[in-house]
């Protein structure tokens, strides 16, 4: 049992480790850091509702789980070759293609969450 335990410790202490190299070699990776803490603070300050957050964490996992996605692909695709290739150039396309769909359906969940209560704050009633 307690060999268990330590896989498990061990297996989420690699998962933070490669958290930490995504934010520390992946410059998008800072800034949807910024974007987390500002989409967060906004909801604080605007009072959203529970079902609010669960869409708004929702899309912000999407957004890190693609990052994460786009960044291990594109270090696999430099090991595998290192050279210039047409089809690993495709693939680290369509794999940053996928980061922007999640950041356009978390802009969209912003807009909805966040506007309402933007337009009923007292600067615009």
């Amino acid at each position: 049992m307690q060999n268990q335990a330590g896989q498990l410790l061990r297996s989420f202490q690699v998962a933070f480790r490669g958290i930490g190299l995504m934010v520390r070699s992946e410059r998008n990776a800072r800034i949807h850091i910024l974007a987390t803490l500002v989409v967060v603070v906004a909801g604080i300050s605007l009072e959203i509702h529970r079902g609010e957050w669960l869409a708004v964490i929702l899309a912000i996992a999407a957004v890190w789980s693609a990052e994460a996605f786009n960044s291990a692909i594109e270090e696999l695709s430099d090991v595998v070759s290192p050279e210039k290739s047409a089809g690993i150039e495709r693939t680290k396309d369509i794999a940053a293609g996928a980061v922007l769909i999640a950041a356009i359906a978390a802009i969209a969940i912003a807009t909805l969450v966040f506007g309402p209560h933007i337009l009923a704050s007292p600067i615009f009633g």
